[in-house]
């Protein structure tokens, strides 16, 4: 799409979200309990679903089929708009939706597919307590039996399963390691399935643990053949790290807008400095943009994992740090946790941003292992063990 057109493409989203009250439906969020925020975030997935705005990166069969250009138009308004960030519906539209067109059986994207577009929401169930970071030592096991198997184990930081009605679940279906482990949909409606919330240091219960007894599933849940899951989960992994990013490197734009308010408020001393060191971030936040644009052009179908966790570990970084910074600029009034969601990592509240900024330096691969990923699968170092 030319630049004229993406200008204009820019100006209608404009309009339809002021049409909305975009950032009335984020308010709104944000004051609300879990329950009624559930409830909100449905309704405003709906509202984008029926305009096109909420699954852009799809293909055209599904509803999507828009250009690399466009899908960032889109986000980018959005984001400029302060509509909410779509996080419940988060795991259906990019890992759900990425593992069933790239891994689903007809009749599986037939079923969840259209089920998603309508407001359907997803968990994913790949860590364990003992393998996070370390996902080929899983132990939860799928036992097949006849047309049928019967799942047993324990899942940890699924990040909202108290509110999914479906999980991608990795599970041993062989031996040890990757080579063993079958990928799965899981109904969490589902006898023997108990999801528990866990409470985080931000006072949220955003994730879960998922304990398996005796669950049977249909045979027809298995995504591909069995024992190849681990090529399927870093194409669902690829997308978290991958086109995602385009969505995350504009609301740095917003946490620099956020920043800068601080810098304006600041004693006039204190000022001169507070300027430079912002500068360096619009910097960064630049390359990071720069980046993304570099990694995504790359990789035409955005799951290049090795790629892509450069982006993941930049962009984990950057906003752990600038939010570190607007707290320091703050002062004592930027530790009042305001313990909203409004559906963003930059809400300007520094104390709840600060502190779920971890969660990214942790969540879809630990920083670490991303470090390790990068130097062994793109510069080529020799790995320091095997299974």
């Amino acid at each position: 799409m030319s630049l004229p057109e993406q200008a204009d493409l820019a100006g209608e989203v404009q309009a339809w979200c002021r049409s909305q009250d975009a950032a009335g439906w984020r308010d709104r969020m944000t004051a609300s309990d879990p329950a009624e925020r559930a409830e909100l975030q449905r309704a405003w997935f709906l509202r984008l679903a029926e305009q096109g705005y909420a699954f852009p990166h799809w293909p055209a069969a599904w509803g999507g089929g828009r250009s690399r250009a466009d899908q960032l138009t889109i986000a980018r308004e959005l984001i400029r708009a302060g509509a909410p960030r779509l996080d419940l519906h988060f795991v259906a539209l990019y890992h759900a939706a990425a593992t069933l067109i790239t891994a689903g059986s007809d009749e599986q994207q037939a079923e969840y597919l259209p089920a998603i577009r309508l407001g359907q929401r997803w968990c994913q169930a790949f860590s364990e307590p003992g393998a996070g970071s370390d996902l080929a030592s899983l132990r939860t096991r799928a036992e097949r039996r006849g047309d049928h198997y019967v799942l047993n184990g324990h899942k940890t930081w699924s990040s909202g399963a108290t509110q999914a009605q479906m999980c991608l679940l990795l599970a041993r279906t062989g031996g040890p390691g990757r080579a063993g482990i079958s990928y799965f949909l899981l109904d969490l409606s589902a006898p023997g399935v108990s999801v528990r919330p866990i409470r985080n240091a931000s006072g949220h219960q955003e994730f879960a643990d998922i304990f398996l007894t005796d669950v049977v599933i249909p045979v027809t849940a298995l995504v591909g053949a069995e024992n190849e899951g681990w090529r399927t989960a870093n194409a669902t992994l690829g997308e978290e790290r991958g086109l995602t990013m385009l969505e995350r490197s504009e609301e740095m734009v917003a946490g620099l807008r956020y920043l800068t308010r601080e810098v304006a408020a600041l004693p006039p001393g204190e000022r001169a400095a507070a300027v430079e060191t912002l500068g360096g971030y619009a910097e960064r936040v630049e390359s990071f943009r720069l980046l993304v644009a570099r990694v995504l052009d790359a990789s035409i179908d955005g799951t290049d994992t090795a790629a892509a966790s450069i982006l993941k570990l930049v962009y984990s970084e950057l906003l752990q740090d600038m939010s570190k910074e607007g707290l320091a600029m703050a002062g004592l009034a930027g530790h009042e946790g305001k313990h909203g969601r409004s559906g963003a990592w930059q809400t300007g509240h520094w104390f709840d941003d600060y502190l779920s900024s971890w969660e990214w330096t942790i969540g879809g691969g630990a920083n670490d292992v991303l470090r390790n990923v990068v130097g062994e699968r793109i510069l080529g170092l020799p790995r320091g063990g095997s299974r």
